[in-house]
This record gives structure tokens, sequence and C-alpha cells, in this order.
């Protein structure tokens, strides 16, 4: 999709390492002009050095769950971009790993505002620029928790599933204002959140999830490029009108979703629901 950004603004948030370094290579690689935001200045500094060769990037230092903080980026961004046309909300973090009544309650709750504050306050502050633009998007990064239950890593799961029902949410709020905004699940990702599982152990995240880990470590897991490949479609004019939806970055054929989108918009796919009995063969809660 060579140029599929070009002359866009955008901001990405946890963009210093990992899969959102990933997106702003991406991003820059197609014309795009970005702001990263990472807590760590370390970090933005080396991530900045390394994308400065690459095109205009800016780096800015938040804490994205504090609302003054999260604000103040997005103020940022608009003015040093001139504007802002998109929005990816990359930023996120595994937090306490065991059982929930044997978990630090304080880590618990820091997670939850991490991945869900730091997900919904840019969001909030963002949509003003947006509507300004000739087609705004907000990219969010779900995960694995988003879809299945995920024992002894209650706080991401339950953020990760928040982010993508808070995504359907705002895509019909903001459908008349031509803002775009869906979800990613970037698939199983070797990044530091992998080291964190195998440094924590099977004791603090179950058996069957560290074994699955150790087999992501030796495989190699999914290619942050995927990920990335697909935050770039979701910024692009080919993925107009494709809204509130969560996308596999790996299972679900998207480069070629601008021809259902008609389809999506009167449909549930590709989105949360609840199943009913009859859905898998049951008559029981079936009313006459």
């Amino acid at each position: 999709m060579s140029g599929a950004l070009e002359g866009r603004a955008a901001l990405i948030t946890g963009g210093a390492r990992g899969l959102g370094l990933e997106i702003a290579r991406a991003y820059l690689r197609e014309g795009a002009r970005i702001v990263i935001c990472s807590r760590s200045v370390a970090a933005l500094a080396a991530a900045q050095e390394e994308l400065d060769a690459a095109g205009e990037v800016h780096a800015h230092a938040a804490d994205v769950s504090v609302p003054e903080a999260a604000q103040e980026l997005i103020s940022f961004a608009a003015e040093t971009l001139g504007g802002l046309d998109i929005l990816v909300n990359n930023a996120g973090v595994y937090g306490p790993k065991g059982a929930i009544d044997e978990i630090v309650w304080a880590q618990w709750v820091r997670a939850i505002e991490i991945n869900l504050m730091g997900s919904v306050l840019p969001a909030r502050f963002a949509l003003g620029h947006l509507r300004q633009s000739e087609r705004g998007k907000i990219v969010q990064l779900s995960g694995g928790g988003a879809t299945s239950p995920l024992p002894m890593l209650s706080a991401y799961a339950a953020s990760k599933a928040a982010i993508v029902r808070f995504t359907e949410t705002l895509a019909h709020e903001v459908t008349d204002d031509g803002i775009d905004v869906n979800a990613i699940a970037p698939g199983a990702l070797n990044t530091n959140m992998l080291d964190e599982v195998l440094a924590a152990g099977p004791e603090a995240v179950g058996e069957a999830f560290y074994a699955k880990a150790v087999e992501q470590r030796d495989n190699g897991g999914t290619p942050l490029t995927r990920g990335a490949d697909l935050a770039v479609y979701l910024g692009s004019r080919r993925s107009d009108g494709i809204t509130g939806r969560l996308l596999s970055a790996v299972w679900d054929p998207w480069e070629e979703l601008e021809q259902h989108a008609e389809t999506l918009q009167e449909s549930d796919i590709y989105t949360l629901r609840r199943i009913v009995p009859a859905e898998r063969g049951q008559l029981w809660g079936e009313r006459a």
C-alpha cells in the first residue's frame, strides 16, 4: 500500500517499542507524519533516533491514563502536526499475574487504568481534531483476552474486552462525524510482554498459558509487521466506512475488506455478541 498514508497526521501511543514502534515504522513508510508517545523518555529518545531518517516524527512523553497528560498529548500532536487524522491507541500492559484473590489489588486497578483509560482518554480528547479531518480514524489495540477467558491475567482480559465494546460504542457515536473506529487483535507477539509471562512462570500464569508462551517463543510468534500492516489499512482511506469492528491481523481477510463494507454496516460480523442456545443446536431457552 505504498503511500497509503501520504499527508496524514497520526499519533501512536506506546510507540517507542514493540508493536507500537513497528506501526510507527510502517506509518512513516506509507507517508504519514507522526507523533510517538511513551511513558519512558529514554525509550522515546531511542525510537526517535531510529525513526528520524524515515520521515517526520516527533516524540512526547506522557502517561495516557491521566486525563491532563492525555489532553496535553493530543494538543501537542495536533499543534505539531498541523491537525490530526489518525489516533492509534497501542499503549498497554499485562498487569498482575495470578488469581484474582491473590494479586495485589492496586496493580490490577493500575492495569485497567493504563489499558482502558489509556485508550478512552486519548480518543475523548482527539475527537474534536478528528472531526476536522477529511476522514478521521481511531485504531485501538485489543488482544487475546477480548474474545476468550484468560485465567490468571484477569485485568488484561477484562480491559481488552472493554476496549472492544468501547470501540463498537464509540463507532456508533461518531458515525455522522465521518470517523471510523476499529480494534485490532494483532496475534501472539514476541515482545517484552511475552518476556514478562516467561519470567512470571507457570505458577503465576497457569501451566497451559505458560506452555503456549514457551511454544510461541520458540516458534517466533506472529510477525509484528502483520499487525502494523493492518494498522496502516485501518488508518488509510481504503478502509473508509469500515467501523466498529474487531479485526484479527492473522485470521481475517482485511486486505480486501473494503469490498464488503456495505455488508459489514448491516451485520454483526467482527463484533462481540452473546450466543444463545439455538445457535449451538439447543432448544432450551426458546419461547413458544
